[in-house]
């Protein structure tokens, strides 16, 4: 961490840049380390800030998982942690998997996470305790 003209800003790996520290980036930084060194996920699979168009607008996922098929896998979305994880959070990461066509979806303030498992055939989604490991959702492929 260090400060750019007054701000903190901390390097992201990911991006292979420096970001400003606002609470949603704390969140993203600490829960793509969990994501690689909890949960195995290799770092050159994940990425931050992934544009997509969405209704002709232009949105960005905070985090996207890839299998080595190079297709999106999971979509995280972070809020700062005193944001509260809400139906309208579930609906916004919903809207985005409408281009992804992900099977995982995650949500996290830092403090609370959410881990969805959708069956995209049936239409049906499934609330899960934990965010799998790597190995879990790619097959370790």
């Amino acid at each position: 961490m260090s400060r750019r003209e007054g701000r903190l800003v901390v390097f992201d790996p990911l991006r292979r840049r420096h970001v400003a520290l606002t609470p949603e980036e704390w969140v993203r930084q600490h829960f793509t380390s969990y994501l690689v060194n909890s949960c195995g996920y290799p770092s050159g699979l994940l990425a931050n800030e992934v544009s997509l168009s969405l209704n002709g607008m232009t949105r960005r996922c905070d985090t996207v998982l890839y299998g080595l098929d190079r297709q999106p896998r999971l979509i995280v979305e972070y809020k700062a942690p005193a944001v509260a994880l809400t139906q309208k959070v579930f609906d916004q990461v919903m809207r985005y998997n409408i281009v992804m066509r992900v099977e995982w979806l995650v949500m996290s303030n830092g403090m609370q996470h959410a881990v969805c498992r959708l069956d995209l055939a049936a239409g049906t989604c499934e609330f899960v305790p934990r965010v799998p490991a790597y190995a879990e959702l790619c097959g370790g492929a």
